[in-house]
């Protein structure tokens, strides 16, 4: 046992260790939030030719200075046929406009022709009725700030294959909200344009976008929680070394999996907050390892469920078909993150986890299915054996289980209502919920598992038997029930066979006196 302690303590000073390695390389550079285009091309959508520059939650909080969007080494590229049908010498020979807005002033941009479709660039009957300027972008000023949206306007001079923006140009970012930033031509000469260069978004307190800010800061808050539950798990494990069961050990795995996932992620963010660039690195480790926590977890509490280790000894012939599953969700998982995480700057998520979080959503499905269908079964044997301490157990694991799938269903609800009321993200200060609240419920989860099979000197109390010892233990429960009893009618028994052992010498005593 001092052992173990031992070990455990000196893995803990050198994941302490490392962790701090990782922290101090994670904040060495502080360059940018950084949008990166390179020969990006412009999609068609009606009138006009747009691309989108990108999409950021800004948390300023006043016009000092500390929120904005800089411009650099921003490059338009035309083809070289559109550039020949100008004269050397023309002034403009194509415009591009740079448009940033906010999320609530989307309807600011473009207009309707008599009630028709509505159109981004201005038409000749648009310009009739509005008063807009033709082959440009219709902008109506917010009616909160007469110079929002920002409008920038860069033209194509004489035959020149490509035109530049200001030098580090920098747009500040006064008030808080989700700011959207395009690249918009309405000149069909120039729909085979794309775009070179790099924008930097920054928010007062670093360059993580709005959304993702707050999540640092609860990475820290669960990282410490993760530590502190691994510290009594462990001080118990310790202790009680020679009486861990397999089911222990696992759980010491899946804490392990979770202090490292949740102290990644903190380091994931730190980086992104003070370079502006997701660590690629960084990232795919701590997908990786969210992936690996939630597939051993899920198998964990299906083997749990099954009884194994408790009323069954192994698997038997379905352990290859538990495998298989574990593999099959652990790259179903690992595919969604890489594609939501890895690289991942804007704050609105792509088309390609949709399709992604339909096998992981089956899976899921699939297990909750069988693993209440294998607890039923398993309740039933130990109600048969009469198990009452590991009934009890199970009982109240399978009551955690079904709150936790409960407020799972409860959150799906929640977090569908919210994304579809809310399709342009103007919510997204609070968006950070969505992601913490399933961190949460799989902590109080584990929190319960630990809870209920804690290492102690009586952990072998619940490991399997081959059903003798259940049956040993409720008749010595009831011997000693009953020994009080027993002990009354042994006496008595004495006493009257004493009594009978008596009469014959007493009658025999008395014949030798008459």
């Amino acid at each position: 046992m001092g052992f173990a302690s031992s070990t455990s303590i000196q893995c803990a000073i050198l994941f302490s260790l490392f962790s701090a390695i990782l922290l101090i390389s994670a904040l060495r550079s502080a360059e940018a939030s950084i949008h990166i285009y390179d020969r990006d091309p412009f999609r068609e959508v009606g009138t006009a030719y747009l691309l989108s520059g990108g999409s950021e939650g800004v948390a300023a909080r006043s016009d000092d200075g500390r929120s904005y969007i800089r411009f650099e080494n921003i490059t338009f590229w035309r083809s070289k046929t559109a550039a020949d049908q100008h004269p050397n010498m023309a002034y403009s020979s194509g415009l591009v406009q740079v448009i940033i807005f906010e999320a609530t002033d989307r309807d600011n941009i473009g207009g309707s022709a008599y009630g028709g479709q509505r159109s981004i660039c201005c038409t000749s009957d648009l310009a009739k009725l509005e008063g807009c300027k033709r082959g440009e972008v219709i902008i109506t000023p917010s009616p909160t700030d007469k110079y929002w949206p920002v409008v920038m306007n860069v033209y194509f001079r004489g035959n020149m294959l490509s035109t530049h923006m200001k030098k580090n140009k920098k747009v500040n970012i006064k008030r808080a909200g989700m700011y959207n930033l395009f690249f918009i031509t309405c000149d069909p000469k120039l729909k085979e344009m794309r775009v070179t260069g790099r924008t930097v978004w920054k928010n007062p307190d670093g360059y993580l976008p709005g959304r993702m800010a707050p999540l640092m800061k609860f990475y820290v808050f669960m990282s410490v929680v993760y530590a502190i539950l691994s510290l009594i798990w462990f001080f118990q494990y310790g202790r009680h070394w020679n009486d861990v069961l397999l089911l222990q050990h696992c759980i010491t795995s899946v804490i392990a999996l979770g202090l490292l996932e949740m102290t990644f992620w903190y380091l994931d963010y730190a980086y992104f907050n003070n370079t502006g660039t997701r660590p690629v690195g960084i990232t795919t480790w701590v997908v990786t390892i969210g992936a690996i926590r939630r597939t051993v977890s899920r198998l964990l509490i299906l083997s749990v469920a099954m009884g194994y280790g408790v009323v069954r000894p192994t698997l038997g012939g379905i352990t290859t078909k538990v495998l298989l599953l574990g593999i099959t969700y652990f790259v179903a998982s690992e595919l969604l993150n890489i594609t939501e995480y890895v690289g991942t700057i804007n704050d609105i998520a792509g088309r390609a986890r949709v399709f992604l979080v339909l096998p992981v959503a089956f899976l899921d499905a699939f297990l909750i299915l069988w693993i209440f269908t294998s607890l039923s079964k398993t309740l039933e044997q130990l109600q048969a054996k009469r198990s009452s301490i590991k009934l009890d157990i199970y009982r109240k694991f399978s009551n955690a289980l079904a709150v936790t799938v409960i407020a799972s269903v409860v959150w799906i609800g929640y977090e569908v209502y919210f994304k579809a009321t809310d399709p342009f993200n103007e919510r997204w200060q609070s968006a950070w919920i969505i992601t913490a609240f399933w961190d949460m419920l799989a902590f109080a989860l584990l929190c319960v598992i630990c809870y209920l099979w804690a290492p102690s000197q009586s952990s072998q109390r619940y490991a399997y038997s081959d059903g003798k010892g259940d049956e040993i233990d409720d008749e010595e429960t009831e011997s000693l029930c009953r020994e009080p009893s027993k002990g009354i009618s042994l006496v008595k028994q004495d006493r009257k066979d004493d009594n009978e052992t008596s009469d014959p010498e007493e009658e025999t005593e008395e014949g030798k006196r008459e």
